[in-house]
């Protein structure tokens, strides 16, 4: 079953026609000599992006394996308390 929420069928829709004229408007608004610096502007965007990204991903990583460590530890503490036997209070003397 196919419906237009799709990725595949939204990228039908832009054909070479459509690209060439996006182009042209380029072209004509920014001028041909500022459309490679705006394009070498926006890989070097995507690539900054691309790292923060790279460096978010393992932070978050990071702070998982701490979490799981951090989690695996009070178990492991819950148990010893838990299986641990009651001591007896000490006969009091007086």
């Amino acid at each position: 079953m196919t419906t237009l929420f799709q990725p595949h069928l939204y990228l039908a829709i832009i054909d070479a026609p459509i690209v060439l004229v996006v182009i042209g408007l380029g072209v004509l608004l920014f001028g041909a000599d500022k459309l490679p610096k705006l394009a070498r502007g926006m890989g070097q965007a995507k690539r900054e992006f691309m790292v923060g990204q790279a460096e978010a991903d393992v932070a978050a990583e990071k702070a998982r394996e701490d979490a799981r460590k951090r989690m695996s530890a009070e178990a492991a503490a819950a148990e010893t308390h838990e299986a641990a036997p009651p001591q007896a209070d000490a006969p009091k003397t007086t």
